[in-house]
């Protein structure tokens, strides 16, 4: 890895705003070339699933996609955005969960519903006794598409909502919890955003279709989310991208690390030790 990518580190104030908001926007992550470039890669995805019968119409979401191409899995590490990563969570780190979503219009009109808000991880929000809630995991999202209007599928947040073990819906089912905001990022841009924080998916009813990567990081001890199969991808990876793909000298290797299963930290002692604590 390059020490180029620590001018890219979290900076307080980007620090500051997370922690208050819950999440974080990136612009300009993804350069043009390089997005398009990536749908290319995605439409061909959409492509073969709407040829094996999957509905056009629908939303797909695709988990495990880090192998279907190299560019997925250079932004496993990517410059720009791992030293933000590793600076939210430290260096005990790797995907334990990558999909893509792809949204064209739902060919229905707005109603006014409520969304589907959630926090993300299952049962940790059952099982796991204090508040609030851990952390645990954050999720990096690049957008490779025009989603800067509302109405285009945008992801909803809830600024500052990370803290809160509960949500208040509206009881009628109209209409959206106070001070809910929809996402309005430009393409290329990436979204970084705490795990517990309230959000949620919505309908796209524009003619721009929605396509969007997500990279979820977590500690080393977690579970996988999907069924990945990156593990064909250690042999031809760097130690780190190794690291971040679930590789691990043994078991204990991922709640008690060596300097062999955590590459990341063996870095950050040479490049930016005050990160390798």
């Amino acid at each position: 890895m390059d020490r180029s990518c620590l001018e890219y580190r979290l900076t307080a104030q980007e620090r500051e705003q997370f922690e208050r908001e819950g999440y974080l926007i990136v612009k300009e992550a993804l350069s043009p070339p390089r997005i398009e470039a990536l749908i290319q890669e995605v439409d061909g995805i959409h492509a073969k699933r709407v040829q094996e019968g999957f509905s056009p119409m629908e939303a797909l979401f695709y988990p495990d996609f880090i192998p279907d191409s190299a560019l997925f899995q250079e932004l496993v590490a990517h410059p720009r955005l791992l030293p933000k990563v590793w600076g939210i969570l430290g260096w005990n780190i790797y995907l334990y969960h990558a999909h893509l979503i792809v949204t064209p219009n739902c060919g229905r009109p707005q109603d006014g519903k409520t969304f589907g808000w959630h926090q993300d991880s299952g049962r940790v929000n059952q099982e796991v006794e204090c508040h609030p809630r851990p952390r645990l995991s954050i999720k990096v999202a690049y957008f490779l598409s025009d989603c800067s209007e509302p109405g285009r599928g945008n992801f909803w947040v809830i600024p500052g909502s990370h803290l809160q073990d509960s949500l208040e819906r509206p009881a009628d089912g109209m209409g959206q919890p106070q001070g809910a905001i929809p996402v309005c990022v430009e393409p290329g841009s990436a979204v970084i955003f705490d795990r517990r924080i309230w959000h949620t998916a919505t309908p796209n009813w524009s003619n721009v279709t929605r396509k969007v990567l997500f990279y979820g990081y977590g500690y080393r001890w977690i579970r996988t989310k999907d069924n990945m199969t990156v593990q064909t991808l250690w042999e031809s990876s760097s130690p780190i991208q190794r690291q971040l793909l679930g590789w691990g000298v043994n078991c204990n290797g991922f709640f008690s690390p060596t300097d062999e299963d955590v590459p990341l930290r063996v870095w950050l002692q040479e490049n930016s030790p005050e990160e390798a604590k």
